[in-house]
């Protein structure tokens, strides 16, 4: 089935429980990607409302990237999406792989 704009969610819940629209998402122009910016971009397109494509297009980011904010979100919370972090994360979850 054919989605269009008039089916997708108008609203969405946010990282920390409140409701996110587009016009309350980022700015187009966001250069400095806080956690919380990038945990709303995530709920936004996991809940429906932004495509991933148009996400992308957006905030001028790849593919992998966004992809990566989701994987460190659905592994680690939003405490995976720390900058400071993402290298532990990975390396411990690929130590995890591991052994598995």
């Amino acid at each position: 089935m054919l989605h269009t704009d008039n089916m997708r969610a108008q609203t969405v819940v946010g990282p920390l429980g409140e409701p996110i629209k587009k016009d309350t998402l980022p700015p187009r122009n966001t250069s400095r990607w806080v956690v919380r910016r990038k945990a709303e971009v995530v709920a936004a397109v996991n809940g429906g409302l932004l495509t991933i494509n148009e996400a992308c297009d957006r905030y001028n980011l790849t593919l992998e990237e966004l992809a990566s904010w989701q994987r460190a979100i659905e592994r680690e919370g939003m405490a995976g999406l720390r900058a400071t972090r993402v290298q532990h994360y990975r390396q411990m979850h690929e130590r995890r792989a591991r052994l598995s």
